[in-house]
């Protein structure tokens, strides 16, 4: 992970998941933490090789590869941690995304691993939309939500952490279905993106890009696809397609491969939320024959 320095208050570090870093003065403010202890150990390295401070800790969302090194820098800093409304409940509670990964059971052990559960993190702040201040820096909390209930995003000055409102081509093509859980929420995100001229963007995988605009238009369009994939498998069931047909025939379409448990409920997640916007679309119904639920298309 290589700390990239964008104007004189923002800065990231670029690798698998990206992390924000802001500085001004005596005040530093990490933007998410990578997904797990090392990764944390390899940011804070550089930060003290650069005598840059760290007094802030802001998370986006609480997906594990976003807050899974929180714990450790709590461990090792006396720093205030910041969070989005209802996403602070799993960071406390980590427990609770495989739970609702799981359809509200208690998870099996098979889920119960560092891409899903992270270590419990403690919260100071919790925020929504709207104007925050980490110490003397303004920055503005932007909420983007479908790839997670309340997503946010920081800007600060003409600069966007985005986390994951967008993807880098990168990753739309080895995740062929991006994870989402609200496929409106997600286009309505990126139309707010697309809204903000002038605004460079750093996303939670991918590249900073002083202009956005192209892979913001080319993340809208893939959903669009997605979607459109969705209709054409559902009009060839004129009588209706349970969801393990409709599932599979989308992964077979978008040549998407389950090897275990953990990702399986990951796509499913994401395969039922194109079909609920079908279905608040009223483009798609849905009904119960002998104690399977269908779906048709309208």
């Amino acid at each position: 992970m290589n700390l990239i320095q964008l104007n004189h208050i923002c800065y990231y570090f670029n690798g698998p998941v990206n992390v924000g870093y802001l500085n001004q003065g005596e005040y530093g403010v990490l933007i998410d933490t990578g997904i797990d202890q090392q990764a944390m150990k390899k940011i804070l390295r550089q930060l003290n090789d650069r005598s840059l401070p760290l007094t802030h800790l802001f998370i986006t969302h609480a997906h594990t590869d976003h807050y899974g090194g929180a714990h450790y820098l709590q461990q090792q800093k006396d720093i205030q941690t910041i969070a989005p409304m209802i996403e602070e409940a799993i960071l406390q509670n980590p427990i609770l995304e495989p739970i609702y990964l799981f359809n509200g059971n208690r998870p099996l052990n098979e889920l119960r691993n560092k891409f899903l559960e992270a270590m419990p993190i403690r919260v100071d702040h919790v925020v929504s939309e709207g104007l925050f201040l980490f110490g003397s820096i303004e920055s503005e909390i932007i909420l983007l939500p479908g790839h997670s209930i309340y997503q946010v995003g920081v800007k600060v000055e003409q600069i966007l952490y985005a986390a994951d409102s967008y993807f880098g081509m990168e990753q739309l093509e080895k995740h062929r279905i991006p994870f989402l859980i609200d496929a409106d929420a997600t286009l309505a995100s990126l139309e707010k993106l697309l809204a903000m001229n002038g605004i460079g963007m750093v996303p939670g995988h991918g590249q900073y890009e002083e202009d956005p605009t192209k892979t913001l238009i080319l993340n809208y369009d893939h959903h669009v696809k997605i979607i459109s994939s969705m209709y054409e498998i559902l009009n060839t069931y004129p009588l209706g397609c349970s969801f393990e047909v409709f599932m599979q025939e989308m992964c077979r379409r978008w040549e998407v491969k389950l090897p275990n448990l953990s990702v399986w409920t990951l796509y499913r997640t994401a395969v039922s939320a194109y079909l609920l916007k079908g279905i608040e679309d009223n483009k798609i119904r849905y009904e119960i024959k002998d104690n399977v639920l269908h779906f048709i298309s309208i």
